[in-house]
């Protein structure tokens, strides 16, 4: 699909290459430089008082008196690699604009700090990231925001439940939901979520904002905002970095509601630095390559566990049963299964414990997305401080792992896991 905005027509392929770059702006080098400073030096006092005025007061050409200083001034407000990743998101997102941050829970937690007020209600997708748990239910309720959570949002009538629930605390504000689900990858239909938040804004005034954490599909195979999403957020540490070696997160939208996360993260210094920036650049070159090998990979790997006796049930998304709800949502929504997911042995920890213990080749470690395979055991490791009942309410138990299917041969990774299974 050819993206819509800033890329003229462009295939995101394409757009992940080069775009946001232009050689002309350093020297003709064929890759963008590493622009390693704290500080910019203004042309003149009134261009630095024109920038200033711009920048904080939001000064129209009109009421500038002419064309809008382009430049920088220190890296924490912006800095020439951050502009070109925001504007290469921005772009595979389809969306008007993009802030990226110096992790995914640093967009998350300011999407909640730019958008929510002591007295609101919000509603959140379960599972979900368990760092994105705990902030909004133990560190939000703190500062006066009411938590609802719905564990089915393909069924409209929990989605309302929850959101009916949620009004009855306060106004909702937001909808924080994540799909595919960390680690389950349940699926949320956004559509069906907008449609909700639309009608309690008719209802109390103001509508609730959706904003979709989109870390397991990323914008290749998923794009929130075409269903409806207003803010698309991606922990770019996984797929988008896609090395294991940098931490990063972004949230797309519509430029005012993005130039409030931008002018929140000034004052919280929480932007991504130009290394890392630079290093993601860099990545989002092979992302098509990478998510086109790992999902192949993931197809024969989740076909092998799904055959297997010992294994209780495996979630990726390309084996939702046909003629369910979440089938549909799935259909009309992805453009593909991609390649995390999770799987259950019968029994529980001790059968997943002898099973991990075995494994050489798949690295048992936390995070997503990288080009090694990637394996752990949620209820003892990403998801331990989530209470047990709400855990297993959310399809978590004993016996669950969640892989993160990588670059290696589809073989190679069948043949480690039956000498785990084995031991089991």
């Amino acid at each position: 699909m050819a993206a819509e905005q800033g890329g003229a027509g462009l295939h995101p392929d394409t757009l992940a290459v080069g775009h946001g770059y232009d050689p002309a702006d350093a020297w003709g080098s064929a890759k963008p430089p590493i622009v390693l400073t704290s500080t910019f030096v203004y042309a003149s006092a009134q261009a630095a008082k024109d920038f200033h005025r711009a920048f904080f007061d939001g000064a129209t050409e009109a009421e500038h008196g002419g064309p809008i200083p382009d430049g920088f001034v220190y890296s924490r407000l912006g800095h020439p690699n951050l502009s070109m990743v925001e504007k290469r998101i921005a772009a595979l997102d389809r969306a008007g604009d993009t802030a990226a941050f110096n992790s995914g829970m640093a967009a998350i937690s300011t999407v909640a700090l730019a958008f929510l007020r002591p007295g609101d209600s919000m509603v959140y997708s379960r599972p979900i990231y368990s760092g994105t748990d705990n902030l909004l239910n133990t560190v939000l309720p703190g500062f006066g925001v009411h938590v609802e959570g719905v564990i089915d949002a393909c069924d409209e009538a929990e989605i309302r439940a929850a959101a009916e629930a949620a009004r009855a605390r306060g106004p909702v504000a937001l909808f924080m939901m994540e799909s595919p689900a960390n680690p389950t990858a349940a699926i949320v239909d956004i559509a069906m979520v907008r449609r909700v938040a639309d009608e309690i804004g008719v209802r109390q005034g103001r509508r609730p904002l959706v904003s979709v954490d989109n870390t397991f599909l990323g914008p290749l195979l998923q794009n929130p905002i075409e269903h409806g999403a207003d803010l698309a957020v991606t922990s770019l540490t996984k797929y988008c970095g896609g090395h294991s070696d940098l931490l990063a997160g972004s949230v797309s939208g519509p430029a005012d509601l993005i130039g409030r996360l931008k002018a929140l993260r000034m004052i919280l210094g929480n932007h991504m630095e130009p290394f890392t920036a630079w290093l993601m650049l860099r990545s989002l070159e092979s992302l098509a390559v990478r998510t086109e090998r790992a999902c192949a990979n993931a197809i024969a790997v989740a076909g092998f566990l799904r055959g297997h006796p010992k294994v209780a049930q495996v979630t990726y998304l390309g084996f939702l049963p046909e003629g369910t709800p979440a089938r549909a949502v799935y259909e009309r929504q992805c453009a593909g299964a991609g390649s995390t997911f999770s799987f259950a042995l019968h029994g529980g920890e001790a059968e997943a414990f002898r099973f991990l213990d075995q494994l050489k080749l798949l690295k048992l470690a936390v995070s997503l997305g990288g080009s090694e395979t990637l394996i752990c055991h949620p209820a003892t490791t990403t998801h331990y401080s989530i209470p047990r009942e709400r855990r297993e309410a959310s399809g978590i138990t004993g016996g669950t792992m969640r892989l993160s299917v990588g670059l290696e041969h589809p073989a190679d990774l069948i043949a480690e896991m039956t000498r785990g299974l084995d031991a089991v």
